[in-house]
């Protein structure tokens, strides 16, 4: 279905796929046959080839690469730094993914609400709190925040790997933000 034109993320205008090279062609065409859609986001970074790669390829690795952190954490992190960011765009998208890949709507939408009202793990729940903190006030988080995640049984690795997540989505809800960014609008629905 297509969008509404106030609900389109192409605020700068896209290059033309033609004009992209084959691998990011390729890349987006296995988007657009896996998902169903292509996201507004790839949409928005494709005014610019070099941005559209190196954003695929740091969220690549970043989310879906080897990590201590499972992929499900991953994106908790990526929706609780979300609605401390109160990004419409991450909000839509990423909840949807987090309903789908963890089955529990109800879970999923604690988080993007208020990650602490969640019945979770202590595990968890350090986690998020960390990525709380380290969105809303950074400038606070010092060697006690650290020592609890260590506490919680992160290791070095894991705790580079929380902030690295949470400092991504901080950059990414600021610019959808700053962009306007619209989610693709099917993704209200998905998983619920």
């Amino acid at each position: 279905m297509p969008q509404p034109k106030h609900l389109t993320a192409l605020r700068l205008r896209p290059l033309p796929r033609r004009k992209l090279d084959a691998e990011m062609q390729k890349y987006l065409a296995i988007c657009e046959e896996k998902l169903g859609h292509l996201p507004n986001v790839l949409k928005a970074y494709s005014f610019d080839a070099a941005k559209l790669r190196n954003f695929v390829n740091f969220y690549n690795e970043l989310m879906l690469g080897d990590s201590p952190l499972g992929k499900v954490e991953r994106e908790m992190i990526a929706v609780v730094v979300s609605a401390a960011n109160r990004c419409f765009y991450c909000l839509a998208a990423h909840g949807a993914t987090l309903r789908q890949m963890t089955g529990d709507p109800q879970l999923a939408e604690m988080l993007v609400l208020n990650h602490r009202v969640a019945p979770l793990p202590r595990k968890t729940r350090a986690m998020l709190d960390f990525a709380h903190k380290l969105t809303v006030t950074p400038a606070e988080v010092g060697d006690a925040d650290r020592a609890r995640l260590r506490k919680a049984g992160f290791t070095e690795r894991a705790i580079w790997d929380i902030a690295e997540v949470a400092a991504f989505f901080n950059f990414t809800n600021r610019l959808a933000t700053a962009t306007d960014m619209m989610p693709n609008t099917h993704y209200h629905a998905e998983a619920r």
